[in-house]
């Protein structure tokens, strides 16, 4: 008897250090407790292992369901074009979100987890999403109404598949254009930003998405030189501290005074120091200063880029400068394993671990999630991906962010009767008008591989009711009344679009864009010239021999709406929400010269024909 008693207390050791027992008490799941109560509750019973499994993030290409039961990974992400088995169908997205979350409830403690991705304009890596301006657009829109339906709309397409944690919006301040992520930021000037990101996030916050703003703090004011390659993305912002608050701290203040509940850090320094790694910035003014009690995420592999030596310091400095959740998409053991060396060496505290989960839990808390999990009764208004009504709203804020920058003898909009020879390789190419963070993490050109409507395709739809004729051939081009010179820029993202050249012929520009321009020019007609691009790209040395100009930036997969105001539909009333500088040189002068300035744009009136 004794030797049965003495077997039996030690299996009940073993499975205590296993973390197989059972839970002392389920009140965590009793949904009329308050949040922190429940949050105590749970955290009392979890085991190390427990914890530091939400405060990782894994890429779905690399965790199986067996994995997430064995870790209990806080959050799977899908990054840039990763898609669950190679099928990026409604059935897919939801069977594998899941997957996961059976996984998860299945553990000993039933916490859920939550998907995230980019959807940062619109659903954007899924096909037969609605794909929207790109935010530079939705800044010379600048329509804060709009951009809440737009925040509306693309939640419920996220929620269609089971997706509601959202990288986005980006509330970078952008100062230079030589930035590849120049159209990731609504604009240089920090109140459209904060004015339009709120506006995007109380749409989606409205429909129950879980927002992740970025990037903490100051991406946009990068200096060039300091960056990857020696060039500027996840470079080094040396402001001094009271203008790193007016500029780019700004729309942080706001938007979490407003509910945002996850921050995303950014890769780059401040005055030297990673902000991976930037306990004052991080701890003392997010979460001291402003009080935010979300949590914050580390950037894709961000941890990798802190000056520490090994990967366990880089990950024991990351925690404890305040990052409570890392996106290790592909190393997510690893970070696992390093975390708690960090706990048993005494290099990390468990009062850090602890915050850092409380944060989590806090959030999936909010949500709702321990109370529906599989996201069985959350409301979804659409029965499909690229709606009507998405569509009519993308192609409304395509119309507002057409910005008329030189109309020289009223060229536009066309005239009824007119001829148009449309050439310029931007004109029928989809990818390009959507641009980076389309399908893929740097989008596509040719074969449109999302559904849409090109700015050729858009003007040919609409043509018969204009009276418009439109000419593609350029034996036929001398029948033409006005010549639509469509160019723009090769799709990029991040440090890819990085640039010391970033003019219409530069190294990012569409390799067909000088042979169009030229023969534009040869034609003697007047020239229209329409720019797809994700920045004010250097235009000074043609700009002259054209009689209209319009900034079109990346419209997406509505491309009727630019033909719309083209043509008179609708008016134009786009503004430059960034400057328009000359030359390289003029980018962050004290006296810059400048083409056109932030604000600027002409506007017309709707044809008389309509």
């Amino acid at each position: 008897m004794k030797r049965l008693l003495s077997i039996f207390v030690s299996l009940i050791l073993i499975f205590g250090l296993l973390g197989c027992y059972q839970p002392v008490s389920e009140d965590y799941l009793d949904s009329s407790l308050s949040i922190e109560e429940r949050i105590e509750n749970l955290l009392g019973q979890m085991t190390l292992d427990e914890k530091v499994g939400q405060m990782v993030q894994g890429d779905q290409s690399k965790v199986t369901a067996a994995q997430m039961k064995r870790l209990g990974l806080g959050s799977i992400l899908s990054g840039g074009g990763s898609i669950p088995n190679n099928d990026n169908s409604i059935s897919s997205w939801v069977g594998a979100v899941e997957k996961y979350q059976q996984a998860a409830m299945s553990r000993r403690l039933k916490i859920p987890f939550i998907y995230g991705i980019d959807a940062v304009h619109g659903h954007n890596t899924v096909t037969g999403a609605v794909i929207f301006p790109h935010n530079i657009g939705i800044g010379a829109a600048n329509d804060p109404e709009l951009t809440e339906q737009m925040g509306a709309y693309v939640a419920q397409e996220l929620k269609l598949t089971k997706t509601i944690f959202n990288f986005a919006p980006c509330v970078a301040v952008g100062q230079d254009l030589r930035w590849g992520r120049t159209y990731e930021s609504y604009s240089s000037d920090p109140d459209i930003v904060t004015n339009l990101a709120l506006s995007f996030m109380k749409g989606q916050q409205k429909e129950g998405i879980l927002n992740s703003l970025k990037h903490y703090v100051g991406d946009g004011g990068t200096e060039y030189g300091t960056g990857r390659d020696g060039m500027i993305d996840r470079g080094d912002v040396v402001l001094e501290e009271q203008e790193l608050r007016e500029v780019h701290l700004k729309p942080y203040i706001e938007l979490i005074e407003n509910g945002a509940r996850c921050v995303m850090a950014s890769f780059n320094s401040y005055k030297g120091l990673k902000m991976h790694q930037h306990k004052y910035l991080i701890t003392d003014i997010l979460k001291g200063e402003l009080g935010f009690d979300g949590f914050v995420i580390s950037d894709w592999e961000g941890i990798l880029e802190i000056n520490k030596n090994t990967y366990d310091e880089k990950i024991i400095e990351g925690i404890n400068a305040g990052l409570d959740m890392l996106m290790e998409p592909y190393s997510y053991e690893e970070a696992i394993k390093a975390i708690k060396r960090g706990v048993k060496s005494g290099a990390i505290s468990k009062e850090r671990i602890n915050d850092a989960v409380s944060r989590i839990l806090r959030v999936k808390f909010e949500l709702g999630l321990f109370e529906d999990p599989y996201l069985q009764n959350i409301e979804v208004d659409i029965s499909e991906l690229g709606s009507a009504q998405g569509r009519e709203l993308a192609k409304q804020l395509v119309q507002k962010s057409q910005v008329l920058l030189k109309n020289n003898n009223n060229v536009l909009p066309f005239k009824s009767g007119q001829k148009i020879f449309v050439t310029g390789p931007a004109a029928d190419d989809l990818g390009v008008q959507c641009g980076g963070w389309t399908i893929n993490w740097s989008g596509f050109t040719g074969y449109p591989l999302t559904k849409g409507t090109t700015i050729l395709q858009g003007l040919k739809n609409i043509a018969g009711k204009h009276n418009l004729t439109i000419i593609t051939d350029e034996n036929n081009a001398d029948e033409a009344d006005v010549v639509l010179l469509v160019i723009g820029e090769q799709p990029y993202a991040e440090f890819t679009g990085d640039t010391p050249d970033p003019s219409i012929v530069g190294d990012k520009a569409l390799s067909g864009n000088l042979d169009a321009i030229d023969f534009a020019k040869s034609l003697n007609k007047p020239i229209v010239t329409l720019i797809v691009a994700g920045r004010n790209v250097l235009i000074v040395d043609y700009i002259d021999d054209w009689d209209a100009v319009v900034m079109s930036y990346l419209p997406g997969s509505e491309g009727e709406g630019v033909a719309s105001v083209l043509a008179g539909e609708v008016g134009f009333s786009g503004k430059l929400p960034m400057p328009y500088y000359k030359t390289v040189n003029d980018i962050k002068s004290d006296n810059p010269q400048l083409l056109f300035n932030i604000g600027d744009g002409l506007t017309t009136q709707t044809t008389s024909s309509n």
